[in-house]
């Protein structure tokens, strides 16, 4: 079986309060993680949200990044899914943590459409 993507789900403890809720930093990392992937970014979507935290996503042809910051309490939620073979998740992943200089990270890799190989169906002739 293979898979036609690859999705790290990353929970990232111990960042910078000024980091994360820098809206323009934010954006510059992730962008610069897709790009250390070898990823080609489509689209840009930031938000800054008010008292702290910024969300956002990288849009690019190989799927996205994207990101929930909580700054008070020096976490951020990131996905990063890419299919097809050439871009690694982990690239962007391991990029973003060092940026936001993360104390901790947890991180899970899932594939994403797993296709089951068709079955022989029974033939009575």
């Amino acid at each position: 079986m293979r898979a036609l993507g690859r999705h790290v789900l990353a929970e990232v403890y111990g960042c910078s309060f000024e980091i994360l809720n820098d809206i323009k930093k934010v954006e510059e990392i992730m962008v610069k993680a897709a790009l250390e992937a070898g990823a080609e970014i489509r689209e840009v979507c930031f938000h800054k949200f008010s008292p702290q935290g910024v969300s956002g996503v990288v849009v690019i042809s190989e799927s996205h990044l994207a990101i929930h910051t909580w700054p008070e309490l020096g976490y951020a939620a990131v996905d990063v899914f890419t299919c097809g073979e050439r871009v690694n998740p982990w690239d962007a992943c391991r990029y973003l943590t060092e940026q936001f200089q993360a104390g901790e990270v947890h991180a899970t890799e899932i594939e994403r459409g797993v296709m089951e190989p068709p079955r022989a169906a029974a033939v009575n002739l």
